[in-house]
């Protein structure tokens, strides 16, 4: 596929809105080839497979289907891992899947948030390509967009422990707030308990 048409697809090619998605349940063979039309890709071993549906939902990724069946929220949640698996971790995406799509605010809004955080970076990356001079070498390119990733990476890197700490910190809170547990006395001045943490914290 020549760069004018990926240029044209990171334009127009978007995940079906929540709204527009089926209202009705799917088999699996339905889901595969709905996801088909959910993620921009350009090769067929990219695609999503029985066996990795069945992989996330035993990793819980996914919630179970409804008597071999999945509904809009499945979809939802195997948009997110198609995209997202290209670019972190499995237990980084789960993460934050958990606080999108099971956190506060319903699959639904999780969903849409995701799709326009979505829309915004595929539109940035034309914007890019656009750019980029006609003389331009294929290598400068691939470079130019390698490291605009390698920035973006660290970012989301960064984001991403500074997320995993405020749900640390937040269990800890909820196991020291338990009745009964009253915060141990001890004879340290604050000098001595601060140091501890002084000495383990690292560079970001």
């Amino acid at each position: 596929m020549d760069l004018i048409k990926m240029r044209d697809r990171l334009r127009h090619d978007r995940p079906v809105p929540w709204e527009q998605m089926p209202d009705f349940a799917l088999y699996m063979d339905q889901v595969l080839s709905y996801m088909d039309r959910q993620v921009i890709r350009f090769d067929r071993d990219e695609a999503l497979t029985a066996a990795m549906v069945n992989n996330y939902t035993k990793s819980g990724l996914v919630p179970r289907a409804e008597g071999k069946k999945y509904n809009r929220e499945h979809l939802a949640y195997l948009t997110a891992i198609c995209i997202l698996k290209r670019v972190m971790s499995t237990r980084d995406m789960d993460m934050l899947i958990r606080e999108e799509l099971q956190g506060p605010h319903t699959v639904e809004n999780g969903y849409a948030a995701f799709c326009d955080s979505l829309d915004k970076a595929l539109n940035i990356t034309a914007d890019e390509m656009d750019s980029r001079g006609e003389t331009d070498s294929l290598a400068d390119a691939a470079i130019h967009f390698a490291l605009l990733s390698y920035a973006a990476g660290i970012a989301s890197s960064r984001y991403v422990a500074l997320l995993r700490q405020e749900r640390e910190s937040g269990k800890k809170g909820k196991r020291s707030a338990k009745p009964g547990h009253a915060p141990r006395a001890d004879s340290h001045t604050e000098k001595d308990r601060a140091e501890p943490a002084e000495q383990g914290r690292t560079e970001t």
